[in-house]
C-alpha cells in the first residue's frame, strides 16, 4: 500500500500537469497567494531559485500581464511565453545580478520569493545548515531590493538553527507568518515563511 506522502505526491503533481505548471512546487506558491493576498495586479516580483519555472507561472497569473517578474537562477531556465517575464541566469549574490534586475524592475521592488534549496545528502542537519544558508543570501538580498513595506516569500527547512533564522527576519518585517502548504509532504522539514511591512534597509 502507498504511503500517504506517495499518495499525495502523486495527487500533486498530477494537478500540476493537469494546471499546466512546469513543477509541483507551483501549486505550493498558489496556495500561499490565494492565502496570504501577497501578490496584487501590477506588481514587480523577483524569484530568486526560479528554475523550472512553476512559481514564475504563478507569479505572471497574479501580478498579470501589467506586472513585471524576474526570476534568477544558477541554472537555465526555458523561457516562458510572456513578455513581462525577464529570466537571469546567475548567482543572486553578484553585484552585476543585483544591477541587472534593478535595471529591469526599474528600481525597487513590490516582492522577492525565494524556493531555494541545496542539493540534498539526506543528512537532515546538513541538509538544513545549507538550506539556512541559502535562506539568508536570499533574506539579505531582498534587504537591496525590496521597497519599504514590500513582501517576502521564503522556503525554510525545520531544525535546530531556525529559530535564530526566525528572529533576523522577524526584525525585517511587520509581520511574519509560518505556513505549510497541503503540496508539502507530511515527511518534508520545510515551511514558507510569509513576510509582509518590510522595515526597510536600514533595519537590523
Amino acid at each position: 500500500m502507498p504511503s500517504k506522502d506517495q499518495v499525495l505526491g502523486d495527487f500533486y503533481y498530477k494537478e500540476a500537469k493537469r494546471g499546466g505548471y512546469r513543477s509541483r512546487s507551483a501549486l505550493k506558491l498558489k496556495e500561499i497567494a490565494e492565502k496570504h493576498r501577497i501578490f496584487k495586479k501590477g506588481q514587480v516580483v523577483v524569484d530568486l531559485g526560479a528554475a523550472p519555472g512553476g512559481w514564475l507561472q504563478i507569479e505572471r497569473e497574479m501580478v498579470g500581464p501589467e506586472g513585471i517578474i524576474i526570476g534568477v537562477d544558477l541554472s537555465q531556465i526555458a523561457p516562458l511565453p510572456f513578455d513581462n517575464v525577464w529570466l537571469i541566469r546567475g548567482d543572486i549574490t553578484a553585484p552585476e545580478v543585483m544591477e541587472q534586475v534593478s535595471s529591469l524592475a526599474g528600481g525597487k521592488v513590490d516582492v522577492v520569493v525565494s524556493d531555494l534549496a541545496p542539493k540534498f545528502s539526506g543528512i537532515h542537519d546538513l541538509d538544513h545548515a545549507r538550506q539556512i544558508d541559502l535562506s539568508s543570501m536570499a533574506l539579505a538580498s531582498s534587504s537591496h531590493m525590496l521597497r519599504t513595506g514590500g513582501s517576502m516569500v521564503m522556503k525554510v527547512l525545520m531544525g535546530s538553527e531556525f529559530r535564530q533564522f526566525l528572529s533576523s527576519v522577524e526584525r525585517r518585517f511587520g509581520s511574519v507568518k509560518i505556513h505549510k502548504p497541503k503540496a508539502s509532504r507530511d515527511s518534508s522539514s520545510e515551511v514558507y515563511l510569509v513576510c509582509t511591512g518590510f522595515r526597510g534597509q536600514s533595519s537590523s
